[in-house]
């Protein structure tokens, strides 16, 4: 097992700080790893009465692109990931839900971050006023949760596979 030897600082954002930390290896050799820390985040598949999933679309820089993903955002400090969760399905889709069930906790990429993501049903969905955050540009797209299966091979974010796979079987053929 690895043991951790020491660890440094080597940048510090506003969402993300970068670490390197030298690590001792099974073997007693020494490496070395950068890691990303980051807050964790909560994913939300919010489906409503009529069984229809409320995604977003928007223009992601990383991956230089336009994403369809569902609705997720950062934790801040002191905040429960719940409390994340319906503070973003507020933000981003304008909606409040009346059930909340939780589906998992698993990191987004273990390789090289310790990003803890937070995956929720939300269900029992009303329409409330927007919050939007000021620099995100986001399209609500709406599309029947049982024929998401027929365009998930379209999706490209992980978060969103997860969620809506993960959805799927606690729902069953009961989308509704």
């Amino acid at each position: 097992m690895n043991r951790r030897l020491s660890s440094k600082l080597v940048f510090q954002g506003r969402i993300i700080n970068l670490r390197l930390d030298e690590i001792e290896l099974p073997d007693g050799r020494r490496s070395q790893r950068e890691i990303v820390e980051h807050p964790g985040a909560c994913v939300i598949v919010p489906v409503d009465d009529d069984g229809m999933l409320y995604l977003v679309r928007q223009y992601r820089d990383a991956a230089g692109e336009d994403l369809l993903e569902l609705p997720a955002g950062k934790i801040k400090p002191g905040e429960e990931p719940l409390a994340c969760a319906q503070r973003e399905c507020l933000e981003e889709l304008g909606l409040k839900a009346y059930r909340w069930r939780h589906l998992a906790s698993f990191y987004s990429t273990p390789g090289f971050c310790d990003e803890m993501l937070h995956c929720y049903l939300a269900r029992g969905l009303s329409r409330e006023e927007e919050k939007h955050d000021r620099e995100e540009f986001l399209e609500t797209v709406v599309r029947p949760l049982d024929k998401v299966a027929d365009m998930i091979e379209k999706l490209k974010d992980a978060k969103s596979l997860a969620g809506i796979l993960m959805a799927l079987r606690v729902l069953g053929g009961d989308v509704k």
